[in-house]
């Protein structure tokens, strides 16, 4: 499971689709309907915060925001309901993990969207997040940095 830091603008339609789906899962594990990957690092922010799972729905409606914007069909309707309450901080070290993380990513799935991002050189973060100083997250280092 990856739940990007990073704004879904950044990922390629693959990455877009696998983010859907685990965003998804991410909801069904909040919320308790499913046995799997309840201890997954990823999910350790969004279950040290109020309501983890109206946070998961607002970072499910940033990635189809994004996903309506390219022309993409997910169903909206499988998003969990709940009104926005705020952002989560992520730190400036987290979304330069991930950004080089995706940039090894994309030199082998999708070259030709990795060309696309060469300008990029401070990546934003996912709209559920607000930047602050800092390393990159303890729970990268459990997933095997």
């Amino acid at each position: 499971m990856r739940l990007w830091s990073l704004h879904p603008r950044y990922l390629d339609p693959s990455g877009l689709v696998a983010l859907w789906r685990e965003g998804l899962l991410a909801q069904a594990v909040l919320a308790g309907r499913t046995r799997g990957y309840r201890r997954h690092p990823q999910l350790a922010r969004f279950l040290e915060a109020p309501a983890p799972g109206r946070r998961n729905s607002e970072y499910l409606r940033a990635v189809h925001a994004e996903a309506q914007r390219r022309g993409y069909r997910f169903d909206a309707s499988k998003i969990g309901r709940g009104v926005a309450i705020g952002p989560l901080p992520v730190t400036r070290g987290q979304l330069d993990y991930e950004w080089g993380h995706l940039a090894r990513k994309l030199a082998k799935r999708s070259p030709a969207w990795l060309s696309r991002l060469a300008g990029v050189r401070r990546p934003l973060a996912h709209p559920l997040f607000r930047v602050v100083p800092g390393p990159a997250a303890e729970w990268e280092l459990v997933l095997g940095r």
